[in-house]
């Protein structure tokens, strides 16, 4: 099933409490009356079709909106090293805040991102040594944000499924991110549970076991990637960044390493149990014998200057990457990726342009002996295009102003059913009572429809 197809709306009237209001014709324009979806009895937030819906005006397209941001509270927002997924929420809270909005992140007491900071804790949880379950840090994050969604246009939830009831029952429309993946921990059949509300996919991969749910867009992340450094000439060493993990390609990367007589730069941490186990037992030998160099979890700072040095960088787990930041930051200065054939790095690396996918070690050797042909100048190019932040924003400022738009239209169309069934609005909007008037398929209650088979 093909996603429904994102646009902005240029804009509409504003309701006293300043949010855009919606002409009557919206309960027509929508096909339906009863604000149910038609599945499960459950009230519907699926896109309303737009046409007559909305009165539009010229300047909606330059309003500043105030939008809410919902980051996870494990690291600080952005976060001093290990970090994806409030890297990204910190790109686009800095970007939008940059185009006039006016911009409040959710995120734990220690984070310092563009905007207004509310904090759902006073630290991040990762930074006080705690490694336990998380889940109710997220809930605790989404009950915060709930508890002042009236104060937004908008918010924008990137605290996975922990943030489904609040995108279904808060006053503001909630548009969420998905980060991680869509097949396990039971998240299937959550998403089967919460049919109506919008997601955004950030790789068409992602998405793929759920073709049915809710999708407004897939949008790739984007970086601040011209910052990262340029050379040309890389050195002969290759380079692998993540987590010790058996589903990063931990064992894949130091076999290459064997078989290629190239060294690997490992800039990687190990926090858990489980991770500090695999250290001990692949790493540590392979450091001992002279086919890694260890480098341990490193700043943005240090972080890019060995992606320019590197001949190329590794990716060779079998885990399906929804997205991968290491691919688009390794590309944008110019190294290329050699990856496994997995989850969204098609998507990204294109096989013969910007690195090579691979679907085994015997490949990935010889991608290795091929990489140093590849243009770096235009592998730098083509990601610094693809893979701006300014790209990933205009892509989200869209769907902010469709969404807001029709939640108030869908809003507006509901206050004229009631309207119609409860009486005239006075003279300053108060609704007179008088003999209920149903609206088209609408029974009011305590009257009975004639003619119609139960």
């Amino acid at each position: 099933m093909d996603a429904p197809r994102s646009r902005s709306v240029s804009d509409a009237a504003r309701l006293e409490d300043g949010t855009p209001e919606a002409v009557p014709e919206v309960v027509e324009a929508a096909g339906r009356t009863d604000g149910r979806d038609g599945r499960n009895g459950q009230a519907s937030l699926a896109p309303v079709p737009m046409g007559r819906a909305v009165r539009e005006v010229t300047s909606e397209a330059d309003r500043r909106l105030r939008i809410a941001l919902i980051a996870p509270p494990l690291v600080p927002v952005p976060p001093p090293r290990y970090g994806g997924t409030e890297r990204v929420v910190a790109a686009l809270a800095a970007e939008l805040e940059r185009r006039g909005h006016e911009v409040t992140v959710f995120a734990a007491g220690d984070s310092r991102p563009a905007g207004r900071l509310v904090p759902v804790l006073p630290s991040s949880v990762w930074s006080t040594g705690y490694r336990g379950d998380v889940a109710a840090h997220f809930i605790r994050t989404a009950a915060i944000a709930w508890s002042r969604a009236e104060e937004f246009d908008i918010l924008h939830s990137h605290i996975e499924a922990h943030g489904f009831l609040l995108a279904r029952h808060a006053p503001r429309p909630v548009l969420t991110t998905l980060h991680g993946r869509l097949d396990v921990a039971g998240i299937p059949e959550l998403l089967e549970a919460f049919p109506e509300i919008p997601l955004v996919s950030i790789s068409d991969s992602q998405r793929r076991w759920a073709p049915w749910a809710n999708w407004v867009a897939t949008v790739h992340h984007g970086l601040p990637l011209d910052t990262i450094p340029f050379e040309d000439r890389p050195g002969g060493e290759l380079l692998f960044v993540g987590r010790i993990a058996p589903e990063k390609g931990v064992a894949e990367v130091i076999e290459l390493a064997r078989r290629t007589g190239r060294r690997v730069l490992m800039a990687a941490k190990a926090y858990d149990s489980a991770e500090v186990e695999l250290f001990e037992r692949l790493v540590r030998p392979a450091i001992e014998a002279g086919l890694v160099a260890y480098e341990g979890e490193l700043g943005e700072a240090a972080r890019n200057e060995l992606y320019r040095g590197a001949l190329a960088t590794l990716m060779l787990g079998a885990w399906p990457e929804p997205f991968g930041l290491v691919a688009i930051e390794s590309l944008a200065a110019g190294t290329p990726v050699i990856a496994r054939r997995a989850g969204a790095l098609p998507e990204i690396i294109e096989h013969g342009v910007d690195g090579f996918l691979v679907d085994d070690v015997e490949e990935a050797t010889l991608a290795v002996r091929l990489v140093a042909g590849l243009d770096r100048s235009r592998i730098r190019a083509r990601a610094l295009e693809r893979f701006s932040v300014a790209r990933m924003t205009d892509a989200y400022e869209a769907i902010y102003r469709r969404l807001i738009a029709e939640w108030a239209a869908r809003r507006q169309g509901e206050r004229a059913i009631g309207e119609r069934v409860l009486g005239e609005r006075g003279p300053r909007g108060e609704v007179r009572p008088g003999r209920p008037a149903a609206a088209p398929g609408v029974v009011p209650v305590g009257l009975a429809a004639p003619n119609r088979v139960a």
